[in-house]
């Protein structure tokens, strides 16, 4: 097939609040984008789903707008590539219909079974850093076939976001490399399938529900339908190429391809990945993950199960007023609560959030403990609080980073990207906080960038990963720390660090009484 004098790149980004699709070029330029909200459902305390359907309809639709805004012809299309967040579960049908809504990746109703998974004590656990997180695959799985035997039986298919999209798109079921080594225990070392462990578990027949193709980010996983390429306004036969976690893809998008940088992807909940040329055990971040990104490296994942669903949550709630004056002055709501929390002195006046509202991630791992903020009193207002909400997000981040440099990994430099680093004031007090500098890139929608960076190779117009990188992603902007905020901020995250061991029994309580409910 003849390729265009100017080949064009697509990224589907689907995340947790909508879908993402980007058109680039080879330099990495964006040409194009176009965004689809879709809902969360929370049918409990702890849970949280989806439509897969919405997921289609939103990647039909912006692929659509896309081309349409950019003046990009479908035949100038080169590759397509997509990430989706992850461990978003989805139980089909032999055609691939979806039997239930998808479990999405914040969703910890597994926890029991993830308490049950890590008492085996398998040894395929230490690529997991030894403790199953209720997020994963294998604790969703023995739910649904614990709760739901109906659906279970049913479901001929159990697989994840991304690679229910790549079977709309190309009509094959392939498993990315990237999501099964990071969550569904999948480990090359070990001859890669947890076989054992499912046996242990009474999963074996989980094995056969699984797609059996396993492929690496940016690996061809197939090509463009006829079906599908009617529905998203593009030609049959482009190439596919295989996709994987949408953190992992930012990390491709912000060149986080050597060891000493870190990625931190500022979304729903924030992602803090780094590259390492050994596998560092022991730490409470997940992994390390053996050629999860790129073969031969690994990767060590922290991350904060809620972050930007927390200032959304405060937008939503509690900031009535701005999202009214927001909208008579045609800015952003968020906007004017940035204002306000910026004339708020560091440490917001004697505030401390905890930022565990959907529990705790890394480097505690703890499911049943949730959020809280203290040292309320009649003078503290909105701002007070969305800033307090910044900074203990940002603890959060640094907890993340001391105990990996505890273990013997430190960051350098932080390259940021996602929604939250749209925010200044929030990427200032993560620098301050954690006291490193935070680099931005000239695309600040990194995942979808990565995404595309991974259909460039897929398309053989780079060798690999990192040329594609190296060759689509420009630093733009260092934010320095302010050393005038350093002692506040050394002052606050103690008492951060010190909350959760006063009030992780009473959370616990709690958390499973309302569970009872």
């Amino acid at each position: 097939m003849k390729k265009s004098a100017q080949p064009y790149l697509i990224g589907i980004d689907a995340g947790t609040q909508s879908l993402r699709t980007g058109i680039f070029d080879a330099q990495g330029n964006p040409v194009a984008y176009a965004t689809r909200e879709y809902p969360v459902d929370f049918p409990r305390v702890g849970w949280a789903e989806q439509k897969p359907q919405d997921w289609w309809d939103a990647a039909c639709e912006t692929v659509r707008a896309c081309i349409q805004k950019s003046g990009v012809k479908p035949e100038e299309v080169e590759a397509i590539s997509l990430d989706g967040t992850a461990c978003t579960v989805v139980a089909c049908d032999s055609a691939g219909q979806p039997l239930r809504p998808a479990m999405l990746w914040m969703d910890v109703r597994a926890h029991e079974q993830a308490e049950r998974v890590t008492a085996t004590g398998d040894p395929v656990l230490k690529y997991v850093g030894g403790i199953e997180s209720p997020e994963w695959m294998l604790p969703k799985s023995l739910w649904l076939k614990e709760n739901e035997p109906d659906v279970w039986k049913r479901a001929a298919r159990i697989a994840e976001c991304v690679d229910w999209l790549t079977f709309r798109l190309t009509g094959r079921w392939t498993a990315s490399l990237n999501n099964v080594t990071c969550k569904w225990n999948y480990a090359t070392p070990e001859g890669g399938w947890p076989e054992r462990l499912l046996n242990r578990l009474g999963l074996s027949d989980l094995l056969e529900k699984w797609p059996k193709e396993v492929l690496a980010i940016a690996e061809p996983a197939g090509e463009l339908t006829e079906k599908a390429a009617k529905e998203v306004g593009l030609r049959a036969g482009i190439p596919v190429a295989e996709g994987g976690i949408d953190a992992y893809t930012g990390m491709l998008g912000l060149a986080v391809t050597k060891p000493g940088r870190m990625a931190v992807v500022m979304g729903s909940s924030t992602c803090h990945l780094a590259l390492s040329e050994q596998g560092v055990f022991g730490s409470g971040v997940w992994g390390p993950y053996p050629d999860a990104l790129l073969r031969g490296m690994w990767v060590l994942e922290g991350g904060q199960t809620a972050t930007g669903s927390i200032v959304k949550w405060f937008r939503d709630n509690f900031a009535h007023r701005q999202a009214e004056e927001a909208k008579a002055k045609g800015v952003d709501a968020y906007e004017l609560l940035d204002e306000e929390a910026s004339k708020i002195p560091a440490g917001s006046e004697g505030l401390v959030l905890i930022d565990y509202f959907q529990g705790n991630r890394t480097p505690i791992r703890d499911p049943l403990v949730r959020g809280a903020l203290w040292g309320l009193g009649l003078r503290h207002g909105p701002g007070h609080i969305f800033r307090a909400i910044y900074e203990g997000t940002a603890y959060g981040t640094r907890h993340i980073l001391e105990d990996l440099a505890a273990h013997g990994f430190r960051a350098t430099e932080i390259y940021a990207c996602g929604g939250g680093a749209k925010s200044r004031l929030w990427l200032q007090i993560h620098s301050d906080v954690c006291g490193l500098p935070i680099y931005l890139t000239a695309v600040p929608e990194a995942t979808t960038l990565g995404s595309a960076i991974a259909a460039a190779v897929g398309a053989g117009i780079f060798a690999s990963l990192p040329e594609a990188s190296q060759n689509m992603v420009r630093v733009t902007e260092e934010i320095t720390p302010n050393p005038e905020n350093r002692e506040t901020y050394d002052f606050y995250y103690k008492q951060y660090l010190e909350t959760y061991p006063r009030l992780s029994e009473l959370m616990h309580r709690v958390t499973r009484r309302s569970e009872q409910s």
